[in-house]
């Protein structure tokens, strides 16, 4: 059996690649490709010629039986469009295989995305939870993130510019008003890195464009004011009862966002119930 490489490149600049990925590219006999016209376009700068195979989640199926016979007597590149290969594509697919088949599996570490936002957010020490793509649909992103609502780690997640606006509100919907960095186009021309709230960041892109991955600050041990808490406790009420939210989830979400008591809160929707002793609320 031969070495399947598990290969970084660059997640933008061209130049964010390691003396060692280079080496490897020109060395195996054949580099399985998420998409060989993005590859083909990294070789052809650094001059290389290793001849290049699709491999992705179309045609993963029959590619691995494949890239696995190929292995038995050559070595093989694995590479993604940007990035390392098994974050977020079909890589993993192939890795699990190859290990299976008792394959060697040797990774060449590089470019990151995450490590990248993480290490220019300002809002990590430590730990963190990284979560990939946002779900698509909002109730199923809004769940997600409502099970994080008492989570102290910060949070990391791509999301696309066209789906950008929507998980900003679905943020500050359910996790209230912490900080995040909002980190567009990561190495690339037009790299930016906008810090503020979630509700900032959607006053400032009016029109996405780019990709993001997005830092959320980890929840606070320490609850907002009285006045403010309540405040938040209110708006974050009527978003919850407008997404058809029950009593007892949004009592429970509120808590945990804002510090206030569960009787103070369920007292709050209670009265919100009537729109008169709303506006006496608010």
């Amino acid at each position: 059996m031969q070495t399947l490489y598990i290969v970084s490149t660059p997640i933008g600049n061209l130049e964010d690649i390691t003396l060692r990925a280079l080496r490897v590219l020109r060395e195996v006999r054949l580099i399985a490709a998420e998409d060989t016209r993005v590859t083909r376009k990294l070789l052809s700068h650094y001059d290389i010629h290793t001849p290049l195979t699709s491999f992705n989640e179309h045609n993963q199926a029959s590619r691995i039986p494949e890239l696995l016979n190929a292995l038995s007597e050559i070595d093989v590149a694995l590479v993604s469009d940007a990035g390392t290969p098994g974050v977020n594509d079909p890589g993993q697919s192939l890795v699990q295989s190859a290990s299976d088949a008792g394959i060697q599996i040797v990774a060449v570490p590089g470019p990151s995305a995450v490590t990248s936002a993480v290490a220019v957010s300002g809002l990590v020490d430590e730990s963190f939870i990284y979560l990939g793509f946002l779900p698509r649909k909002s109730g199923e992103r809004k769940a997600l993130l409502n099970s994080l609502v008492a989570e102290r780690r910060p949070i990391i997640a791509f999301e696309s510019p066209h789906r950008l606006r929507r998980t900003l509100q679905d943020i500050a919907s359910t996790l209230g008003d912490r900080q995040i960095a909002a980190c567009r186009e990561m190495t690339k021309m037009h790299e930016e890195v906008f810090r503020g709230t979630a509700a900032d960041a959607l006053d400032y892109f009016n029109q996405p464009r780019g990709e993001f991955t997005l830092v959320i600050a980890g929840g606070s041990d320490v609850a907002p004011d009285d006045a403010s808490a309540t405040s938040l406790a209110l708006s974050l009420l009527e978003q919850l009862r407008t997404d058809g939210a029950g009593a007892r989830h949004a009592v429970e979400h509120v808590t945990a966002v804002t510090g206030l008591s569960r009787r103070k809160v369920y007292r709050m929707w209670l009265d919100a119930q009537s729109p008169r002793s709303r506006r006496t609320a608010e």
